[in-house]
């Protein structure tokens, strides 16, 4: 089976044709995405052509799948013009929807890739959470999470986020502790990505990631957009900003009324050939 290997800011994914993947993906997936007994990987992007580009299905590492990946999304478009199968104006269909992008060739295999990711889902019922009567936005809503009492702001960009805001960064120990508590609250019907928000200034966030079904990552694509969404609905920052990732920085920008753009580098790291 062939495959490729991209990142975006460290969080990276194993490219592979949807018709080379078994009925049964989940035990696969795992398996792929196993640092030590396989390729290593925070998820599994599955792709096939479309007529205005290519569609991905995403596999995420504990063998659940997911609406979208930001990042992924990403890697898949740069490999897409990397290989010509699809120009740098293409579009990805993902199963929250198309995202529009436009990728530029760097230096060796990096690229940058801008994406439309469209507007946030900001009701409630549709993030969704557990929350009658319905309310949109859904700001600080406090919820019981590692034993303590913290406030949440809910959204979604095609797959469901949690933000928080603290005053300084987390450490890995507090990302452990809050991550998996938030991502299975029952206050989050289909669990929940996690952002954990310092504010910098009016132009930058500084932002860790618990990814749903994956665990910590160095960056996300959707949660970096949503942790910027939920910093301007606060009022915290202005509309084009810069999230600084444990990997590296995103650039987010919601104009009002628009939806949600974002551009940043992934890189396509190399191909190979499964042997399992």
């Amino acid at each position: 089976m062939r495959f490729a290997k991209a990142h975006g800011l460290g969080n990276d994914f194993i490219l592979v044709e949807e018709g080379l993947a078994p009925a049964d993906v989940g035990p696969w997936a795992r398996r792929l995405c196993d640092r030590h007994l396989g390729i290593g990987g925070d998820g599994v992007v599955l792709h096939a052509p479309a007529p205005d580009g290519v569609r991905m299905r995403l596999v995420n590492a504990d063998g659940g799948e997911a609406e979208i990946s930001g990042n992924g999304l990403r890697c898949l478009a740069a490999w897409a013009v990397r290989t010509g199968a699809a120009a740098p104006r293409h579009v990805v269909h993902t199963a929250a929807g198309p995202r529009r992008v436009e990728v530029t060739p760097l230096a060796g295999s990096r690229s940058r890739v801008a994406t439309d990711l469209g507007p946030p889902v900001l009701g409630s019922a549709d993030v969704p959470v557990a929350l009658d009567p319905p309310r949109e936005p859904v700001l600080d809503e406090p919820l019981l999470a590692a034993g303590r009492t913290v406030r949440v702001t809910a959204t979604s960009m095609g797959n469901p986020h949690c933000a928080v805001f603290l005053s300084a960064p987390p450490d890995d120990r507090l990302v452990a502790e809050l991550g998996p508590s938030l991502e299975n609250h029952p206050f989050f019907p289909r669990r929940t990505n996690v952002e954990l928000i310092t504010v910098l200034d009016r132009s930058r966030i500084r932002v860790r990631f618990w990814e749903r079904g994956v665990g910590p990552t160095s960056a996300s694509g959707t949660g970096a957009a949503s942790a910027a969404v939920a910093s301007i609905l606060h009022g915290l920052v202005d509309r084009r900003v810069e999230v600084v990732c444990d990997g590296g920085v995103l650039e987010v920008e919601w104009p009002e009324g628009g939806p949600v753009r974002q551009t940043g580098e992934v890189e396509v790291l190399f191909e190979g050939e499964w042997l399992d």
